[in-house]
């Protein structure tokens, strides 16, 4: 039976998927989530923590025995029995497919979704009405799947329940409210059945199911930001019958707050990382603002608004517009799965977003579909080979530059950026689109 140490900060979902299994499984399992034991944001960045945990990211497993593990559906997977993982080699694949899609499907829209709302991301309306609509392609397939089911998996919970019931759980305390969620009142009862098993209230205790939709707080947002520190202001003369001292302390306690618990230690991670050097730091500056035109695409609307804006301020000097397509659609499966690609390429480009922006589309259906996209750099070259962080995943498509004068750069254009249109190079019927930005 396993026994060690679960290291994550409070009020982690992510952790929550081990702990629930060890419940189940009778595991002994500690857990790390306080001073002294672990203090996120310092205890993960000590080098003894980073020998057995190289990224640095939690959760993270270390055994009494000294086996160490780090994600968490590696680590709840670990910690599970038999029956949790799946009694037969049919019913473990059916596990471990309901843990990928609780992975690819239901955490991007949630955390886009919910974050905001929570105040640890900024609003944007059109990622958020994306967010909502993905959310609803989720609960209606598993509204159909648990329509004569109880569990996602057999008779009985396994680790597929805990994985997107975790996966939920933010969904359904922030944003499902009741009138939302009424048709599919089979996955609000089963996800009710999840949180009051014993096993999950030992770890959850009594979670509150949301009432009214939350919405985006400007102010909550702001507080929880962390502050630029400005240039003193000169200081007048000290006056006599009021001393400084007072108001330095203050100054002084007001500096030393604790900062906000991040929720997401990749955040924290990449806050951590010390400045590379800007690729792009050699090229002349451009009058097109590029963060400008992301809130006219985000916020209004993309036909009337966004695309004739784009074209007004477009530097073609300064920028470049590239058309890229997928190599191999031949190995495209499920179209869930092909999205999950997407996803995966945007991330990986995170320290490109000021610098580019990308539309891309999957078309067709399952084992029948392909990939393409509009992408806007700064400069005139392919960005990706700017530095060896942005070339994991660009071989894997043909690109082609676009002459930024063209009708078909044009038809292009409001074509991916709207994400409708007759798409004749593509011969494909639209299925769903992301935007990097």
């Amino acid at each position: 039976m396993a026994a060690g140490t679960l290291y994550t900060y409070p009020e982690n979902w992510r952790a929550f998927k081990a702990q629930i299994a060890a419940q189940y499984s009778g595991a002994r399992l500690k857990v790390a989530s306080n001073a002294p034991a672990f203090t996120f944001g310092q205890t993960n960045r000590t080098p003894a923590f980073l020998n057995n945990f190289p990224l640095g990211k939690v959760p993270a497993y270390q055994g009494d025995d000294g086996f160490c593990l780090f994600e968490s559906n590696a680590i709840a997977h670990y910690l599970s029995n038999d029956a949790l993982r799946g009694a037969s080699p049919q019913a473990a694949a059916q596990v471990l497919q309901w843990v990928s899609f609780a992975d690819a499907e239901i955490i991007p829209p949630a955390s886009a979704w919910v974050f905001p709302t929570l105040g640890i991301m900024q609003f944007n309306k059109q990622a958020t009405e994306q967010a909502k609509e993905e959310v609803k392609k989720v609960l209606s397939l598993l509204n159909q799947h648990l329509n004569t089911r109880t569990f996602l998996v057999g008779e009985r919970i396994t680790l597929a329940d805990i994985s997107v019931a975790c996966s939920m759980l933010w969904l359904y305390k922030q944003v499902l409210e009741p009138s939302f969620v009424q048709p599919y009142s089979n996955v609000t009862r089963w996800f009710v059945t999840c949180i009051n098993q014993p096993q999950f209230k030992a770890v959850l205790g009594e979670v509150k199911l949301c009432e009214k939709m939350a919405q985006f707080d400007a102010k909550k947002f702001s507080d929880l930001q962390p502050k630029r520190e400005t240039a003193p202001k000169k200081e007048k003369a000290p006056k006599e019958s009021k001393p400084q001292e007072k108001k330095e302390k203050k100054k002084e306690e007001k500096k030393a707050a604790p900062a906000v618990e991040e929720m997401d230690e990749c955040e924290a991670a990449l806050a951590s990382e010390p400045k590379a050097k800007d690729p792009f730091a050699l090229l002349p500056k451009s009058a097109f603002v590029m963060d400008e035109f992301k809130r006219k695409y985000s916020n209004e609307d993309t036909l009337s608004v966004a695309v004739p804006y784009f074209w007004e301020n477009f530097d073609r000097e300064g920028y470049s517009i590239w058309y890229g397509e997928y190599k191999f659609p031949e190995e495209l499966a499920m179209t869930f799965m092909s999205c999950n690609l997407i996803t995966g390429m945007f991330q990986r480009l995170d320290k490109l977003r000021k610098n580019g922006f990308a539309s891309v589309i999957l078309f067709g259906g399952n084992n029948d579909s392909t990939i393409s996209g509009i992408w806007i750099f700064r400069g005139q070259d392919l960005a990706f080979t700017l530095s060896e962080d942005w070339q994991i995943d660009y071989e894997s498509y043909d690109w082609r530059k676009l002459d930024v004068d063209s009708q078909e750069c044009k038809t292009m254009v409001k074509e991916y950026f709207a994400w409708e249109g007759e798409f004749k190079h593509v011969g494909k019927p639209f299925n769903q689109g992301k935007v990097f930005k």
